[in-house]
């Protein structure tokens, strides 16, 4: 969860590195947000509009920070955050480990203790 929440709290920082672990649990989360209200909230009946209301505020709030963490993801591995543009591409970065140390876009955000 604090991953999820980490990624709101930089809801518009392109700027950076983002670790495998906070790019997955970002998506983790979000699936998993998604699928209670498909699977738990949707069948409870009467409040579909409402419930498809949430679904469309929901879905607008997370694509800002979903590009965002996805752009600091690129940047680890050392690639433009264009990256994300090339779908096959981008699910491989996604995959691969960041650069060790620090790189072009900043320092290696595995380092508990950056010089500042």
């Amino acid at each position: 969860m604090h991953w999820f929440v980490e990624a709101f709290q930089k809801y518009a920082v392109f700027s950076g590195r983002a670790r495998r672990m906070e790019y997955w649990m970002f998506h983790l989360f979000n699936w998993i947000v998604l699928l209670f209200v498909l699977l738990v909230v949707t069948p409870m009946g009467e409040a579909n509009d409402v419930v498809a209301g949430l679904f469309v505020l929901y879905a607008f709030a997370v694509i800002l920070p979903s590009f965002a963490v996805a752009i600091r993801r690129m940047h680890d591995t050392d690639h433009s955050g264009w990256w994300i543009m090339v779908p096959v591409a981008n699910f491989v970065l996604t995959l691969l480990p960041g650069t060790p140390g620090p790189n072009r876009f900043g320092p290696d955000p595995k380092v508990e203790n950056h010089l500042a």
